[in-house]
């Protein structure tokens, strides 16, 4: 038997609700939706009424969802999804002039997949648009669930963020400590592990998903604190920053693999393969992906088979 949906609950009420959880802000919602915020809050409160629960709480000078709203939005999300890839699934000219194919993308991944895949899709002639955002992990997690990306590309998270999301594995990537080419620790002899703190550190940041990784990497093997971190996820600092000193950068392979093959930085002569973890393409569980999604994503399938491996210092 299906159960009936109720009849008061408009389409307005699912895209005023979704807007405000993605802006956490009255103001900000109206301001999208092109309505005055009296009509947005006036929205609210009768989805809310409807229900019967309140869906959002304050949080400092603005609101977040509480936890039914949390349960809400995944859903509420997933259905103006689902009804904007239908309307493009039967309208072609739609889906071209339409709202991007939205993915988020590590940056190891923004260097190292997305170019060729966007190469072999533009290939296909769809003439859909693409957004391509880069970003943390746990950001770009929190984006895809709220309804804000149709994909991400990176790291599989832990288990209690997985929750409405489904994985499929592509490759799987280490970190690297990587340093200018002629950088002191690179000569034979070298303790590396002893001298770490005599160098700035570059670390990912604490809601990267690799830092736990690092942090449990470096106590394995003795290091203590570093005093010298500094905590970024910009790879374009990064690079210029060891060109000019002797910082250490502890990465992910994918965003130097490039500088490395070139000659531009090298790997210290450390054993990372502890620091491998899976990456590969998430969606939300309740959603098909629309056709340009799909030939995407297909593409992203391709260009990381393609993947060759990152040389290292330690050689054959």
């Amino acid at each position: 038997m299906v159960l009936p949906i109720d009849p008061r609950i408009k389409f307005r009420h699912l895209q005023s609700f979704v807007e405000v959880a993605r802006q956490r802000s009255v103001n900000k919602a109206a301001r999208i939706l092109h309505v005055s915020q009296p009509a947005v809050t006036k929205t609210i409160r009768e989805l809310e009424d409807i229900l019967g629960v309140v869906l959002f709480e304050r949080e400092g000078r603005g609101i977040r969802t509480n936890s039914q709203g949390d349960v809400f939005l995944r859903h509420a999300g997933a259905t103006l999804t689902a009804l904007r890839q239908a309307v493009d699934s039967v309208s072609p000219d739609m889906a071209r002039s339409g709202p991007p194919v939205r993915v988020g993308a590590l940056p190891t991944v923004s260097v190292r997949i997305m170019p060729k895949a966007m190469s072999r899709f533009l290939g296909e002639g769809t003439a859909s648009p693409v957004k391509i955002v880069t970003g943390e992990n746990a950001v770009l997690l929190e984006q895809l669930r709220v309804g804000d990306l149709d994909l991400v590309v990176g790291r599989l998270a832990a288990p209690e963020k997985m929750t409405g999301l489904s994985f499929e594995h592509l490759y799987s990537e280490r970190v690297l400590f990587t340093v200018r080419t002629g950088h002191p620790l690179l000569a034979a002899g070298a303790n590396v592990f002893d001298r770490l703190g005599d160098y700035p550190v570059l670390m990912p940041t604490r809601n990267s998903v690799i830092r736990p990784i690092v942090e449990q990497f470096l106590i394995t093997h003795g290091v203590p604190a570093l005093p010298n971190q500094i905590e970024t996820v910009s790879d374009a600092f990064g690079r210029a920053f060891l060109s000019a000193s002797d910082a250490i950068w502890i990465i992910s392979e994918g965003v130097v693999a490039g500088d490395i093959r070139d000659g531009a930085l090298a790997v210290l002569p450390l054993e990372t393969a502890d620091t491998r973890g899976p990456v590969g393409l998430t969606m939300r569980a309740d959603t098909l992906p629309s056709m340009p999604l799909a030939l995407l994503m297909q593409a992203i399938r391709a260009a990381a088979a393609d993947l060759s491996p990152v040389p290292d210092d330690r050689g054959a």
